[in-house]
């Protein structure tokens, strides 16, 4: 399985070759569904950490609490 920074380059390659809009039409939708592939595969992983990523919070007793990392929506 490739990390996800290679994941993220092959991603970036594959946007920018569709961007410039040489391709046939075959091998772009090959790409295209590749590239939703690779983009599920980063954001699975994304999310992973995320909920790995903790917060420490100061408890009025002076003691740090781990917290949840709040999400941004």
């Amino acid at each position: 399985m490739p990390s996800f920074e290679d994941s993220l380059k092959k991603l970036e390659t594959i946007v920018d070759a569709l961007e410039k809009g040489e391709m046939p039409l075959e091998e772009s939708l090959k790409l295209f569904e590749q590239g939703v592939g690779l983009s599920a595969a980063c954001k699975q992983e994304l999310d992973a950490a995320e909920g790995k990523v903790q917060m420490l919070v100061k408890q009025r007793d002076g003691s740090l609490k781990p917290e949840p990392f709040p999400a941004e929506r």
